[in-house]
């Protein structure tokens, strides 16, 4: 039988005006983000409505509001009859999926996301670390590259995002060196991102340390679906493995590609993206073109469940 797979994004996604059409529409996600402010006693709302994106760009600010807007999508979604056979999150999405799950509670969540984003940007310095996306770099070449470009810097994969799309991480040096090397060793073009940390690599250690606190005091119930996870890539059904997911996943890299291949194993023909943007739906395209799917996160996307059959 035909398996459904709801996702959820990352940092990245976030846009001026996300989620407005859809409390608008639904009450559930207005409800949703009036939980969330209750839950921070902060104006989430105005700032995924209004803007301005110089603060929905500050991490702090971007996680919690993306966390929002997914929950409020997931919430409507649920609402009209959509249940998914299994659930993932790309880096921050995966808090999302552990709540659409029923292992940890949205408030919670939104706690738990606003400090881990002041964490990481505390971290490293500003100008000390740097990211990049390397495209189309024939896979083999990866691991010579981080090698000969390290000099004892840190740079190491952060996100394995699609067959043509590896982000890399570290040192800001190190990430510049990794850039030229691999335009020399094949890549079609390498990228840097403008990010304000070196996000899934060794220089986030401090913030995984700082972060275990808040993992360790919050419940986490065994989930009503399996999760796929960043970390391993693979399925995990209890409370304890997302816990000890979200705390590995800071440092390590997101394994999206090996991710999407799992659910396409376990039987996933059809996939949701649920919340803002749509930069899972075109990863989904370039790694598993089998697995076809839709986006929800504005009140114009498509939301009546496929009839069954």
């Amino acid at each position: 039988m035909s398996k459904l797979a709801f996702l959820f994004p990352g940092q990245g996604s976030q846009y001026a005006g996300m989620g407005k059409s859809l409390a608008e529409a639904y009450p559930e996600a207005a409800a949703a983000f009036a939980e969330a402010e209750a839950a921070l006693d902060f104006p989430l709302s105005r700032l995924c409505f209004e803007g301005p994106e110089e603060e929905l760009k500050k991490t702090e600010n971007t996680q919690p509001a993306l966390l929002a807007v997914s929950i409020a999508a997931f919430r409507v979604l649920s609402g009209k009859g959509w249940t998914p056979d299994f659930v993932a999150g790309h880096s921050l999405g995966e808090y999302s999926a552990a709540v659409a799950a029923g292992s940890l509670d949205f408030a919670d969540a939104l706690r738990i996301v606003r400090n881990r984003g002041r964490y990481m940007q505390e971290a490293v310095p500003q100008g000390v670390g740097a990211m990049a996306a390397l495209l189309k770099l024939p896979e083999s070449a990866l691991p010579r590259v981080l090698a000969d470009a390290a000099l004892g810097e840190v740079v190491s994969a952060a996100n394995l995002n699609s067959p043509d799309q590896v982000v890399i991480a570290g040192h800001a040096g190190a990430v510049n060196r990794a850039c030229e090397l691999a335009k020399a060793a094949g890549a079609k073009r390498a990228i840097l991102l403008p990010v304000s940390a070196p996000f899934h690599c060794a220089l986030m250690e401090p913030a995984q340390q700082r972060l275990k606190l808040d993992l360790d005091a919050a419940e986490f119930r065994d989930p009503r679906m399996p999760l796929i996870n960043n970390w391993q890539a693979r399925e995990v059904r209890s409370g304890n493995e997302i816990r000890e997911g979200l705390y590995e996943q800071v440092p390590n890299p997101v394994r999206w590609t090996d991710s999407v291949r799992l659910l396409s194993a376990l039987g996933v023909t059809r996939f949701v993206e649920v919340g803002a943007g749509g930069v899972l739906s075109g990863l989904m395209r370039s790694i598993a073109p089998e697995i076809t799917g839709t986006k929800f996160g504005e009140a114009s996307d498509p939301s009546d469940p496929p009839s069954a059959g």
